[in-house]
C-alpha cells in the first residue's frame, strides 16, 4: 500500500472546501437574480393593473416607465450574474467558428 502524503491530503481538502464556497456563493447569486425576476414580474404586474383599474391610460409612457426602468436595472443584474457573454459568449464563438470551417471546407 502506498503512503500518501500529508500535505497532499491537506491540499486536497482544501481544493473541495474552496470550490465548495465558489459553488455557494454561484448558488447565492442566481438565488438572488431569481428573486429580482420575481418581484420584477409581480410589483410591475400590480402597478399596471392599478394603473389600468383606476382610469389610466394603459398606453402611456407612465405605465410602463417603472417597468422600463427597473428592467434595465434587472438586466445590469443578470450580466454581473450570469455574464457579459450571454448572447455572444465562448460556446457561440466556437459555433461560428465550427460553421465558417465546414463552409470552407465544403468550397474546397
Amino acid at each position: 500500500m502506498e503512503t500518501q502524503n500529508p500535505q497532499d491530503y491537506r491540499s486536497e481538502k482544501f481544493r473541495r472546501e474552496e470550490a465548495y464556497l465558489r459553488a455557494e456563493k454561484r448558488l447565492k447569486e442566481l438565488k438572488g437574480f431569481y428573486w429580482h425576476a420575481f418581484w420584477y414580474i409581480v410589483v410591475n404586474v400590480f402597478i399596471i393593473c392599478m394603473i389600468v383599474f383606476n382610469g389610466g391610460d394603459f398606453f402611456s409612457f407612465g405605465t410602463f416607465a417603472t417597468p422600463l426602468f427597473w428592467g434595465m436595472g434587472l438586466a445590469f443584474h443578470a450580466m454581473t450574474v450570469f455574464g457579459v457573454d450571454l448572447l455572444f459568449g465562448k460556446a457561440w464563438e466556437e459555433r461560428k467558428i465550427k460553421e465558417y470551417m465546414d463552409k470552407e471546407r465544403q468550397n474546397f
